[in-house]
């Protein structure tokens, strides 16, 4: 069980850095691409068929680039396609998705005081909705409504929203947002697969045939890399998030992710323009600022919203939690409902040492953890994944009270 135990977890190990690797790969050529398409100036001198030209210098040369619209008028001896980056990075990240979350189901999966199902069908939800997302995608994409750029996004974004409000109503907090990267990163690289790709390979085998290429084939392929292109930083995001309990784990999640969502239009707008040359609107930079800045408010649960008293997670002296006239009750708590996994020798099923290296077992360790233990178990739903160990509403409260109350106590 050991070995088991030890091979399973150098394979997410494997799986993860793979899928980084993957990942650069992928959003390293999407990046660049964005930026020489918006960069292309045309020129009077440019061969028939040109679109623009853009010169470039890096790594001590300098780089003359042309780019066609539908083609050039022959076929070039050797072309570099640009697909695989997706692929794998899609397959990587779907390996991950089996590892971590559907061998990990009732642990990382399921929350069962969220929705109380089986992993077998908590399963078949999590895959059922990827293939879902894709298919009410490419239609809508297809509709009367795909001539419409960015009516089109604006409908996308509605979509986006209700499925990050779904997924809320269906996994654990960390497990959404892991789920509603997915769904978009497999709306992308389906974007590559099924639109992109086979639009090229057309284009391809008509200049191959001696036939003039259907320019609409470039403007199809044109418009799903636009989505790609503002898809792309809130995929990263939530793909990241699991690190990050405040931005999962809290009673306003979904609303979270629909303003990551927003940010990451803002930021690429900055981008998009600049590189285009068209100016540097700053004013893209001040809303993300505010947009963040909302999304830190959400995620301490504000008193506004909820009636509860907002403070600041600090990091005071160890002494001072263990002194606290909570801390009798907290011990109990943490010792009930924690330490079957931070502890020196786990008895949780499959854990066979502490997460991250965390241990809870003594006064001197749960006072050293205190704001890890009020960010992860008490302002944010985190921990126990799942909420396996079925920590209750007013044991949450135990553990805010109990950190908060410390802290007061210092400050006076």
């Amino acid at each position: 069980m050991y070995e088991y135990a030890i091979a399973w977890e150098w394979l997410a190990f494997a799986a993860r850095w793979f899928h980084v690797i993957t990942a650069i790969a992928w959003i390293g050529s999407s990046f660049y691409f964005i930026a020489l398409d918006l960069g292309l100036v045309k020129r009077p001198h440019l061969p028939p068929g040109a679109y623009g030209e853009e010169w470039q210098v890096h790594g001590g040369g300098f780089y003359h680039i042309q780019k066609y619209l539908v083609a050039p008028a022959q076929m070039p001896e050797h072309l570099t396609w640009f697909k695989y980056e997706s692929y794998f990075t899609w397959i990587s990240g779907f390996l991950m998705l089996c590892i971590v979350y559907y061998g990990g189901a009732d642990l990382f999966l399921i929350d069962r005081h969220v929705l109380d199902i089986s992993p077998t069908v908590a399963i078949l939800i999590s895959l059922g909705s990827l293939a879902l997302g894709w298919l009410v995608y490419d239609l809508l994409c297809k509709s009367p409504l795909g001539r419409n750029t960015w009516g089109l996004m604006a409908v996308l974004y509605v979509v986006l929203v209700l499925m990050a409000w779904g997924y809320t109503q269906l996994f654990t907090g960390r497990a959404a947002f892991l789920h509603l990267g997915a769904f978009t990163a497999t709306i992308m690289s389906a974007n590559v697969f099924m639109i992109i790709i086979p639009n090229q390979k057309i284009v391809v085998a008509d200049l191959i045939a001696g036939r003039v290429p259907d320019p609409k084939y470039g403007q199809v392929a044109k418009q799903r890399s636009l989505h790609n292109n503002y898809l792309t930083l809130p995929v990263i995001f939530f793909m990241l998030s699991n690190h990050y309990p405040l931005s999962f784990g809290t009673q306003f999640n979904w609303v979270i992710a629909a303003l990551v969502f927003l940010m990451g239009v803002t930021i690429r707008h900055w981008f998009n323009t600049t590189h285009a040359r068209k100016g540097r609107p700053t004013w893209t930079w001040i809303v993300t600022v505010i947009l963040f800045i909302l999304i830190m408010w959400l995620s301490t649960v504000p008193k506004l919203l909820t009636g509860e008293t907002d403070a600041a997670a600090v990091a005071p002296a160890f002494q001072q939690f263990a002194g606290d006239p909570h801390f009798p009750a907290v011990k109990q708590l943490v010792s009930t409902r924690c330490s079957m996994c931070h502890a020196a020798e786990p008895v949780y099923e499959g854990i066979v040492r502490p997460p991250n290296g965390v241990m809870l077992e003594n006064d001197a360790e749960i006072a050293a953890h205190a704001r890890e233990i009020y960010i992860q178990a008490g302002r944010s739903h985190a921990m126990p994944p799942g909420n396996i160990t079925d920590i209750t509403p007013d044991e949450r409260k135990l553990l805010v009270a109990w950190f908060e109350s410390a802290v007061e106590g210092k400050k006076q």
